[in-house]
């Protein structure tokens, strides 16, 4: 969920407007988004937001979010058709405006000038973005690997990142993500000689999931079915969009021909390849679906599926469920700790010693990772011959120049939820509210009085998710006692007598089953 602010002057630009996805921490929540409070009070200094490349965890927020702070969004070609197809879909294009800028090429926002530095990724047009500024300058790396035979795009050479160090870098801004890899992350072509041998050796019907985003790969995937002798097959939307965006400013030219569902489930097993999203356990992504038979697309005993991923930590039981249900049709699975089958898209520890080598920067800023991936690049940096660092948390503002990199303040970093089509805080009333029936249950009372608040009728009491399963009638009756009881027993105001039927009926609740049930009580005068 990366968004950075760099101020000078005191104007400010935004790097990158992303999100995350929800966790079960978030019940009924699948977006989360980053809470701008800070910059939404200094909007009339905010100069614009300047994108690093196409993935959500970059640009994802921007449908949800640029159009309130009302500036302008500036972006490579492709990076800017992913964004472009989001402000179509939310309605919102015109409320936006969105600049494309050609890949290498500048823009210049007051105090600030940006470059962009293309750098491999898993993704068309990673970029490094040099920052140029009247006391300094930066290069912030985005997400990067170094890859010496990338299929997608040309990253900048050795020499070219060198002549950025010889200009001067004040602070290198850097992506934490694989410090604790002691190996580099590997190349894209490797990938495919991986892939072809796989693919070659399956007789049967063979799926390969990958993250959609990942071009180069589909682009590996498009080769490796012509290769194999397989017609290809693509499910997914996502996948169906990458693939439009990156024909459109001119990637995939070669990517061959893309037969529909139904002709790939006409072929012979042998002779198709699907590529599919999913692979990260999403129940409603096309791998879901076809493990669990609500997809057009179908899978038996001895087909394959190949996860050209790595697993993000937290995604462990969703990819098992799916796993499972594949393993129980008889489909064979293949990851990458049995084959090459996939390389990371972020720099290892030898790559980070060649980029401060290029960059020779006087400050480390690790970005991009949990606090144990931040200090462990802080303390590789030092040990490479970075002579200063400093280790950021969100919220924190931090001074690179002049004296610096000094902490001087703190300012709200919290986050938002998409709750349907409604943003709120992620820890407001309404998600509190729903993490408490979650967990507890919910009963809800009517109780009819007269015009003297006495009973009228037995209480009415309705329950969702309390575990009285077999008991649930014995529950209701005591459960209706207690509120009748609540209601003879006190003379109080409507107020008082609202939260005694509460607390009476939470108490049975509580007896019954040792939880705490969210109570609603309902007083109607009849």
């Amino acid at each position: 969920m990366n968004v950075n602010l760099y101020g000078c002057d005191g104007k400010w630009v935004m790097v990158d407007l992303g999100l995350t996805f929800a966790d079960p921490a978030y019940p009924g929540i699948d977006l989360i988004l980053p809470d701008l409070e800070f910059i939404e009070r200094n909007r009339d200094n905010l100069l614009g937001i300047v994108l690093t490349h196409g993935h959500e965890d970059h640009i994802g927020a921007i449908p949800y979010l640029a159009a309130d702070l009302g500036v302008p969004l500036f972006a490579t070609p492709f990076t800017a058709g992913l964004i472009q197809g989001k402000l179509d879909e939310e309605g919102i294009a015109s409320q936006v405006e969105l600049n494309i800028v050609e890949r290498g090429g500048s823009v210049r926002l007051g105090p600030f000038n940006f470059t962009y530095v293309p750098l491999a990724h898993s993704i068309p047009e990673g970029n490094g973005l040099l920052i140029e500024t009247p006391y300094g300058n930066i290069f912030h790396t985005g997400d990067w690997k170094l890859d010496e035979q990338p299929l997608v795009g040309a990253p900048a050479t050795p020499a070219e990142l060198s002549a950025i160090g010889d200009a001067g870098v004040l602070a290198l801004v850097c992506d934490s993500t694989n410090v604790f890899n002691d190996a580099a992350s590997g190349s894209e072509a490797s990938v495919r000689e991986g892939l072809a041998g796989v693919v070659s050796a399956v007789e049967g019907r063979v799926l390969v999931t990958t993250f959609a985003s990942n071009a180069a790969r589909v682009q590996t995937l498009g080769q490796v079915a012509r290769d194999c002798g397989r017609q290809l097959c693509v499910a997914g939307r996502s996948l169906d969009r990458i693939i439009k965006v990156a024909k459109s400013v001119g990637y995939l030219q070669d990517f061959p021909p893309i037969i529909d569902f139904d002709a790939a489930m006409k072929l012979p097993a042998h002779e198709v390849m699907i590529v599919a999203t999913g692979g990260q356990g999403e129940a409603r992504a096309a791998l879901g679906r076809i493990a669990f038979d609500s997809h057009q697309l179908k899978l038996s005993e001895g087909d394959t599926v190949v996860f050209s991923s790595k697993q993000i930590p937290g995604n462990e039981m969703a990819i098992g469920r799916i796993q499972n249900a594949l393993a129980t049709k008889g489909v064979i699975m293949i990851t990458e700790r049995q084959a090459h089958v996939h390389v990371s898209g972020h720099p290892g520890r030898p790559e980070l010693a060649l980029m401060y080598q290029w960059m020779r920067p006087e400050i480390i800023l690790p970005v991009h990772g949990e606090m144990r991936h931040l200090a462990e690049q802080d303390r590789f940096a030092r040990s490479q011959g970075v002579p200063r660092g400093i280790v950021q948390v969100n919220g924190e503002v931090v001074r690179l120049a002049p004296n610096g990199p000094k902490k001087i303040g703190n300012e709200r970093a919290g986050r938002l939820i998409l709750d349907g089509d409604v943003i709120l805080p992620a820890d407001g009333s309404t998600m509190n509210e729903r993490r408490r029936i979650s967990a507890n249950g919910v009963i809800a009372v009517t109780v009819a009085l007269d015009q003297n608040n006495r009973l009228r009728g037995e209480p009415a009491v309705a329950l969702q998710g309390i575990p009285v399963e077999e008991d649930r009638d014995d529950f209701l009756d005591d459960a209706r006692d207690a509120a009748a009881a609540a209601v003879k027993g006190n003379k109080k105001d409507e107020a008082g007598l609202r939260e005694a039927i509460r607390l009476s009926v939470r108490r049975v609740a509580t007896t019954w089953t040792g939880k705490k049930p969210v109570v609603e009580v309902s007083l109607i005068q009849v």
